[in-house]
């Protein structure tokens, strides 16, 4: 979406390649605020309670009714590992040990990052926040994989088996066959 205004000022802007840049800039043509865009950062986490992990069917768009891992917009003034747990608790009542980083998917074509932890619960007492229809602790066997929401949580989901059984794994990192209409953005 093309901006139009200045968010400083209200003046209206123009597109031009500010002195010493390289990218075309929503420039303020009274103020001369430059105005950046960039990437949202997602933040979530593949949480445990021993061998069932949890999920949360959405409430909101986009895909409403489909299943994920709680995740969510990193908010101003937090690190990741603490939006992660914000968005859990947030989602599902769930509290959060984060135990690794499990991957960064870095989506240019809807100019997005994911930082996904693995994490274990610290009790299971969990519930369905504003955000989420229903939530469960889901055996790998149950996981309801035709009713996931986005193509990272496949991804994510299959990484932290992976990571569950060979510890010595690294974070995922492989982005460019990951592809996400813009309409599935969270």
């Amino acid at each position: 979406m093309e901006q139009r205004f200045c968010s400083l000022c209200g003046s209206q802007v123009s597109y031009i390649v500010p002195a010493g840049d390289q990218r075309l800039r929503a420039v303020c043509s009274a103020c001369g605020q430059i105005h950046y865009q960039n990437p949202q950062v997602v933040v979530g986490a593949v949480a445990f309670w021993q061998d069932r992990l949890l999920l949360c069917r959405r409430a909101i768009p986009p895909r409403v009714g489909y299943w994920t891992f709680p995740a969510g917009y990193l908010e101003l003034e937090e690190t990741t590992e603490e939006g992660a747990c914000r968005e859990a608790f947030e989602e599902a009542g769930a509290e959060l040990e984060i135990e690794a980083l499990l991957a960064v998917y870095n989506l240019s074509h809807i100019s997005q990052v994911q930082i996904i932890y693995l994490a274990q619960l610290r009790h299971p007492h969990i519930y369905a926040g504003e955000e989420s229809l229903e939530v469960g602790l889901f055996d790998w066997s149950e996981i309801p994989w035709d009713a996931l929401a986005f193509p990272t949580n496949h991804r994510a989901l299959q990484h932290a088996r992976a990571m569950c059984q060979h510890k010595h794994l690294p974070p995922e990192r492989r982005s460019r066959d990951l592809k996400m209409d813009a309409d599935l953005l969270y």
